[in-house]
């Protein structure tokens, strides 16, 4: 079963290519990191297989209806903007209207899917909270919260980490795990190379405009891949605690 195939995926910004040939495909139970440098291409990436941006070659989520395509893959965008002041509960509410037709009250299964995605990101004591209130941080989770209230086979995030302080960083990266160990997927673009090495179970790397790597982590983050597409070196190292990534220098021009 494959929940995305993309093939010959070009994307161009005037006569500039962003991002050329691009092909992949996302199966049951992965957690897929998509890195590279700022520039690279990620959120272009992700919005283009989402239908969001035009482009060339295939995706077979964007080739979908919206309705369809909106049961089938959950989008986190990094704009993280709430223009009403709704309850934190409502915003995340608003996760399950794929799921309803037009008028249609909320069912048992809905209500089920909100509860569970607040307890998932430890929402209990902000659900009655005004969103416009949240901290930054505060208001990622609830965001992430309704991405997963969609309850789709595959969510897509682009940098949900971002701007989480350290525990909610780890906690929001083993739920993303956990997705995937229960069989569905998500494909999230990250910078912290130490989160996504120690979570993911496969990373994709763009770089000059092009899909330059995809494998697992330590065949990705090599000191080649590291050098030419970061700048940078590192410690990558299997241990008894699981993976640990730490870049440790900048080599030549940033």
């Amino acid at each position: 079963m494959t929940l995305l195939r993309v093939s010959g995926l070009s994307i161009h910004r005037g006569k500039h290519a962003i991002l050329r040939d691009v092909a992949f495909t996302v199966g049951p139970g992965e957690l897929i990191g998509l890195i590279g440098a700022n520039g690279a291409g990620k959120t272009t990436l992700l919005r283009a297989v989402l239908g969001l941006l035009p482009a060339t070659g295939h995706s077979s989520l964007a080739a979908l209806p919206q309705r369809d395509r909106a049961k089938r893959a959950a989008w986190m965008p990094q704009t993280r903007e709430v223009a009403w002041p709704v309850s934190v509960e409502r915003l995340i509410t608003l996760g399950r209207l794929p799921h309803l037709g037009a008028g249609q009250a909320m069912r048992p299964a809905d209500r089920a899917a909100i509860d569970s995605a607040i307890a998932d990101m430890g929402l209990e004591a902000f659900r009655h909270r005004t969103a416009t209130d949240l901290s930054g941080g505060e208001l990622a989770r609830v965001l992430i919260a309704r991405t997963l209230a969609q309850d789709t086979p595959l969510v897509m995030a682009d940098e949900p980490i971002a701007g989480l302080d350290p525990a909610h960083q780890i906690q929001t990266m083993r739920l993303f795990a956990g997705l995937a160990g229960a069989g569905r997927s998500a494909m999230v673009s990250i910078h912290d190379l130490g989160l996504a090495a120690r979570h993911c179970t496969r990373l994709i790397l763009l770089g000059g405009g092009r899909l330059v790597a995809d494998g697992a982590p330590g065949d990705v983050l090599t000191p080649d891949n590291l050098t030419d597409h970061f700048n940078i070196t590192a410690h990558f190292a299997q241990t008894e605690a699981g993976p640990i990534f730490q870049p440790l220098d900048v080599v030549g021009t940033a």
